[in-house]
């Protein structure tokens, strides 16, 4: 797609990205076939190409509107577009500086900004955990729309405390302790029973996804180098790698190269975090050569959901299905739109929730049919967002995968 930049974007590190990013796309439309707000909508405009168009115009000098603003807030940075575009158009690179360049000209009505500035405070906050506590403690009193929200407080379990030679760093995450705190403590238990050591930095936080995707970008890249900070002397020490077990926080930091790439006094160390970097299935080839004759399986039937993140932002895809079945499970993921979103997508559900409950609502229908006419026993996912927005409509058990592994562990 041939490109003009306007002259305030010329020779600026996001005009020359944009620019090389849109030089990539053909304007083809295939990625329309599995836009997810395409599909509810019918809008040109909330599909992966006419978003490219509207971002293309203020790139050249276009002056962009609330209009604008409102077609690239309705993305859900799902990236499917990337896994159907046969150009290799990176979409979600180009949407971060569109919405970067467009919120810079565009003002918010003043609630849009308290609650925007509330979820990119408020998320990775220390003061998040008390308050997901309070109101787990006030759960049955919430209207419907809160509760949905705030998940049925559950134990963590223990976490193993003896010192091993393999180690691997692991990031607790920000949300995911309050939330579902027995995530982590089941990967630290898996890991110790196949004799790899998971180490947490105290001094690690928020990965950065939540600031720099509510256009934050300096306090979210601020996260990140804390971060860095934070790992660089277990990196130094020779870790084996960065275990995350939330694919959204996952595909973040596997970015960390990308995005400080520019950053002289980060950039070498960000490069090198990426490459560590794996999300906690990669490790499955691993962990099952060492667990398999410890784990008896499970007939019960489990319903697969691949997170956005894991499918389309890292492009992991039948490592759950295929390991997970060798070690005796029958997990299947639905021959049914399995590749689109479920509607979660960070703080989506909270900013768009009628298009995020409609994507929920069909995503559940779909994991429904899984195992034909028989319903799932339960579903599992691997992102803390996809768990929690899934398990607010539906009785079924909604869990982390590892979570199934390390109770099959603890018989």
């Amino acid at each position: 797609m041939q490109t003009q930049l306007s002259a305030q974007y010329q020779g600026t590190p996001d005009g020359l990205a944009a620019e090389a990013i849109l030089r990539k796309c053909v304007h083809c439309g295939f990625c329309t076939a599995t836009c997810p707000t395409y599909q509810l909508l019918g809008d040109e405009l909330d599909g992966p190409r006419g978003r490219i168009y509207l971002m293309k115009q203020v790139l050249e000098g276009a002056v962009p509107t609330r209009k604008t603003q409102m077609h690239l807030d309705r993305c859900l940075t799902c990236r499917n577009c990337e896994t159907t575009c046969p150009s290799g158009v990176q979409y979600g690179h180009l949407l971060d500086i569109g919405r970067k360049l467009v919120d810079a000209q565009v003002p918010r009505p003043a609630a849009e900004r308290a609650l925007r500035w509330a979820l990119k405070e408020g998320l990775p906050s220390p003061l998040f955990g008390p308050a997901m506590a309070m109101g787990q403690l006030v759960r049955p009193l919430l209207p419907h729309a809160l509760k949905n929200k705030v998940p049925a407080k559950k134990n963590a379990g223990e976490t193993p405390t003896r010192e091993l030679s393999r180690k691997v760093l692991v990031l607790a995450g920000c949300v995911q302790p309050a939330m579902s705190p027995n995530i982590n403590s089941a990967t630290a238990r898996v890991f110790d029973a196949a004799g790899i050591q998971c180490v947490v930095a105290p001094k690690a936080g928020c990965c950065g996804a939540v600031k720099f995707h509510l256009n934050d970008q300096d306090g979210g890249m601020a996260q990140m180098r804390a971060n860095i900070d934070a790992w660089w002397p277990s990196i130094e020490a020779g870790v084996e790698g960065i275990v995350i077990n939330a694919s959204g926080c996952g595909v973040t930091v596997k970015d960390y190269g990308h995005i400080l790439r520019d950053d002289p006094a980060y950039a070498a160390k960000a490069r090198r975090v990426s490459e560590l970097t794996q999300d906690v299935s990669e490790w499955l080839p691993d962990l099952v050569g060492k667990l398999k004759s410890r784990v008896a399986g499970s007939a019960s039937r489990i319903a697969f959901h691949p997170p956005c993140s894991m499918q389309h932002g890292m492009q992991l895809r039948g490592g759950v299905e295929k390991y997970m079945g060798e070690l005796g499970f029958n997990v299947k993921t639905t021959g049914c739109e399995a590749h689109l979103c479920c509607g979660s997508a960070g703080t989506y559900s909270v900013l768009n929730p009628t298009l995020s409950y409609q994507l929920r609502d069909r995503k559940l229908g779909n994991l429904a049919t899984t195992f034909g006419d028989q319903a799932p026993e339960q579903i599992v996912s691997a992102n803390i967002g996809c768990i929690t927005h899934l398990q607010s409509g539906t009785d079924t058990p909604v869990r982390h995968w590892i979570e199934v592994l390390d109770e099959a562990l603890q018989k």
